[in-house]
């Protein structure tokens, strides 16, 4: 008998193909078994191309062959879809944000608790060789005690390269929700807790041309901030500088780096693994 957690994916966009590689090649006990998308052509193509079922979305939410429900919808949708899901005593586990309001996102983790079912989000890319090697170099002393960081993630967005970009755009779009959990994860888990947060956001640009498919370029609104500018106070004392961007055209930043009172520690990309 087959004692593999069973995956449903909601959402089979431009992400979903690498959840579906790495799923299908991985030796942790789970499989997927169902795929479902607002726009069924879209389910049927993934689960033809990964051999696995096409449904409707609510058909797999209800499905007993679908133990945990993977929510790769977009960011405005993580909410609703969660939470259909853990009401169906599904497991879920969501792409970042976790939702796209603070009181969403501890509304899904009490309707967890209600349930009595497991929810987890991503990023998980803290946990790779990279990340950890840099915990474990700050936790023997190696730099002394951490007193500052910076952080920086800044490009000029996904439009001249994302089939579909209108997302990152939107409300549960813009660099702080789709880039930040990276780097805010990497932080908290290198330093620890924060005590305090400030911030500066702006959108420069109220509109984005979509280039990504030659011939079809259009106009784009942007209804989210593009650029953030943050302090963040750590329990302990250090202080570290956040900005997130999706309006500038180049710059010569580093990706992470913790200073410490003996040196100073470069992290490598958290939106990796390496």
């Amino acid at each position: 008998m087959d004692s593999r957690l069973r995956v449903g994916l909601v959402g089979c966009g431009n992400i979903s193909s690498e959840y579906l590689r790495t799923l299908s090649g991985t030796s942790v006990p789970v499989r997927v078994t169902a795929c479902a998308d607002r726009i069924p052509a879209r389910a049927r193509a993934c689960a033809g191309r990964f051999g696995i079922l096409a449904l409707e979305p609510e058909a797999l939410l209800a499905s007993p062959e679908v133990d945990i429900v993977l929510n790769l919808t977009p960011p405005a949708a993580h909410y609703a879809v969660s939470l259909a899901a853990i009401r169906a005593g599904k497991h879920v586990y969501s792409e970042k944000p976790l939702a796209a309001t603070f009181e969403e996102g501890k509304a899904l983790l009490e309707a967890a608790r209600q349930h009595d079912v497991l929810i987890g989000c991503a990023p998980d890319t803290f946990l790779g060789q990279g990340i950890q090697t840099c915990r474990q170099v700050i936790a023997a002393g190696r730099i002394g005690l951490p007193v500052a960081a910076t952080a920086f993630m800044v490009c000029h967005g996904h439009e001249d390269w994302h089939p579909a970009p209108d997302f990152y755009y939107q409300p549960g779009g813009g660099p702080l929700f789709d880039m930040g959990p990276y780097y805010l994860t990497a932080l908290v888990h290198l330093l620890g807790s924060l005590r305090r947060v400030g911030a500066f956001a702006r959108a420069s640009f109220p509109q984005r041309t979509v280039a990504s498919v030659p011939g079809q370029e259009r106009i784009l609104e942007v209804a989210v901030h593009t650029h953030y500018a943050a302090s963040l106070e750590f329990e302990t004392g250090a202080l570290a500088t956040l900005v997130m961007s999706f309006d500038v055209w180049q710059a010569n930043l580093p990706h992470l780096e913790i200073y410490g009172s003996q040196g100073s520690l470069f992290c490598p990309d958290p939106n990796t693994f390496a």
